[in-house]
C-alpha cells in the first residue's frame, strides 16, 4: 500500500482501513504464538500499513486544523 493511494481516500475510509489492519495483525500475532504463521514478512508489512495509515490521518488533520 502506497501513501499516494491512501492520500485519495476519506478519513472514515482511512479509520476503517486502520482497524482492519489492526484485527490483522492480532490474528497474525496469534498465529506466530500457535506456531501456525507461515510468511513471517506479513507482520512487518502490515505494521508499516498501519503506521502509514496513521500518518496520512494525522497530515490531513493537520492540513484541516490549518484551513480553520
Amino acid at each position: 500500500m502506497k501513501a499516494s493511494e491512501l492520500n485519495d481516500k476519506t478519513p472514515d475510509q482511512l479509520r476503517e482501513e486502520l482497524v482492519s489492519l489492526k484485527k490483522e495483525s492480532f490474528n497474525l500475532r496469534f498465529q506466530q504464538a500457535t506456531g501456525q504463521l507461515e510468511n513471517t514478512a506479513r507482520i512487518k508489512t502490515v505494521r508499516r500499513d498501519a503506521a502509514r495509515v496513521k500518518t496520512v490521518l494525522n497530515q490531513k488533520a493537520a492540513a484541516a486544523a490549518a484551513d480553520e
